[in-house]
């Protein structure tokens, strides 16, 4: 089991670790969409059970690798199959360090379940019954992200700009009041 502080994930930064009460938020939330009529799954053991067994549609292997590389969101949850530990990052994970676990936006419009039996059983792929309409949002909440991201580099660069130029107005400033200084001096 990794415990809350221990999970990481490649590539991409963390942007937050979830709280223990997040955390169930969270697999409550991913068990009702795609786990609720999981019976005889097992997904006690594993999450993904509900996909290997059948319960939920999906897609396996390279079909679900190359949906997964479709996806488009801003801010992904890592969820770690021992029911411990989540986090957000800001790109899509290929790799992390529990063997089984969950990736999906917070919307939940898609799923992707790694597994500790990649190539055999997964990873598998699969999309909310919303798909379409909760994508939509996703992509327009990525989009909003970017341009404030980009809003916030610009202000940055111009605040640079303005500081930039009031240095130099100190300067010449600074010089003026020398050079009156040296020509009253010299007279």
């Amino acid at each position: 089991m990794i415990s809350k502080d221990e999970l990481k994930v490649g590539p991409g930064r963390i942007l937050r670790r979830f709280t223990e009460r997040e955390v169930q938020q969270l697999l409550e939330e991913w068990i009702d969409v795609y786990a609720k009529n999981a019976q005889g799954a097992n997904i006690e053991a594993y999450l993904w059970h509900t996909f290997s067994a059948g319960a939920f549609p999906s897609v396996c292997k390279r079909e679900a690798e190359l949906r997964y590389a479709e996806q488009v969101a801003f801010e992904i949850v890592v969820l770690s199959n021992d029911r411990v530990s989540a986090l957000l990052t800001d790109l899509f994970p290929t790799s992390c360090n529990a063997s089984d676990y969950l990736v999906f936006p917070k919307s939940l419009a898609w799923t992707m379940a790694f597994t500790h039996e990649d190539g055999w059983l997964g990873p598998y792929f699969a999309k909310h019954a919303r798909y379409d309409s909760l994508v939509v949002g996703d992509v327009r909440r990525s989009r909003d992200m970017q341009r404030k991201a980009l809003e916030a580099e610009r202000a940055k660069r111009e605040a640079g700009v303005r500081q930039e130029l009031v240095l130099t107005t100190q300067v010449v400033a600074t010089r003026g009041i020398v050079s009156l200084a040296v020509a009253l001096c010299t007279s």
